[in-house]
């Protein structure tokens, strides 16, 4: 019989894999965005704009199981890992409620300088995508840093 804790555990890890797995199919899109013609432009952006909502969401799974783990288990709130995790991840909420909108915002509008844009768009990807790996080194790392 499966355990609460087995069932929560994988339900945080999916929630992991939710979190970071949809960036990666956006790289190739980025190429698309940066030479369509803008009335396709939309249908390049969308991806995008869907993958924020699902990182979103999972993240508010990934949150709550991760509260509800550290309760049932021996580790602490002063434990190092856990109190890192939470800095980077408040870091990483501020990071993408400020990168990925207001790009897709201007990327929408008729503009002179999409290429601009799109290099700004690569670079918060990439920022993302190694904010959160970096939180979940910690999560499956677990060092002791004090």
């Amino acid at each position: 019989m499966l355990s609460w804790y087995v069932v929560l555990l994988y339900l945080h890890i999916f929630s992991v894999v939710l979190s970071i797995g949809p960036y990666f199919i956006l790289f190739p899109l980025l190429h698309q965005i940066k030479s369509a013609e803008f009335d396709r432009l939309p249908a390049y952006l969308e991806p995008f704009r869907i993958t924020v909502r699902i990182t979103k969401h999972a993240g508010h799974v990934l949150v709550a199981t991760g509260i509800i783990l550290t309760w049932i288990t021996s580790w602490t709130w002063d434990t190092s890992w856990i109190i890192i995790t939470v800095l980077i991840m408040v870091a990483s909420l501020y990071f993408i409620a400020r990168a990925f909108s207001p790009l897709l915002r201007q990327l929408k509008a008729p503009h002179e300088n999409r290429a601009l844009l799109v290099s700004k768009l690569r670079r918060a990807l990439i920022g993302y995508v190694l904010i959160t790996l970096s939180m979940m080194w910690f999560m499956v790392a677990k060092p002791t840093l004090w």
